[in-house]
């Protein structure tokens, strides 16, 4: 895994529970990330990230947070400063539904609760490595949902093989 200094971040959580939004909070800290804003409600995480230069937005989703109606929000209301954030869904709704609903509202990556250091770094690296290109279409407003390259000139997947 590459070593980004990630020092210069801004970042911005919006998380339910206190105990949890302290600990991302710390581990920031120990990763020398001195510019964290947390809340625990929607609008006031809007307002933060309308006045402060956000990097990557990381998002709860869960009973009494609905994090996805935030991503919609900030990918495709007229008024998002930066539609093109990196937004981390962090939530304990781990069932391929709840991945696949968050894939699908734009989402840049996926963290399951209980998070650590160490799978928080490797989402932020993954961002760094990996900056996929964005894609509008009729319903979606996101990261390209790919994550391998694929020469679609060498196989045409449509062909009907049935003899």
């Amino acid at each position: 895994m590459a070593s980004y200094d990630i020092t210069k971040l801004n970042i911005l959580v919006l998380e339910k529970h206190v105990l949890v939004r302290k600990l991302l909070t710390e581990v920031f800290t120990e990763f020398g990330v001195p510019n964290v804003q947390s809340t625990a409600e929607p609008q006031v995480a809007w307002n933060m990230f309308s006045d402060f230069p956000t990097d990557i937005i990381l998002s709860d989703w869960t009973h009494g947070l609905d994090g996805m109606a935030f991503l919609r929000r900030v990918r495709q209301s007229e008024h998002t400063p930066n539609p093109f954030v990196p937004i981390i869904v962090v939530t304990a709704n781990t069932e391929l539904h709840h991945v696949c609903e968050a894939r699908d509202t734009g989402m840049t990556e996926f963290l399951a609760k209980p998070v650590s250091a160490r799978l928080l770094y490797t989402r932020i690296v993954s961002i760094l490595d990996f900056n996929r290109p964005f894609v509008r279409a009729s319903q979606f407003f996101g990261p390209d949902r790919r994550r391998r390259s694929v020469d679609f000139m060498q196989v045409d997947r449509r062909q009907n093989n049935v003899a």
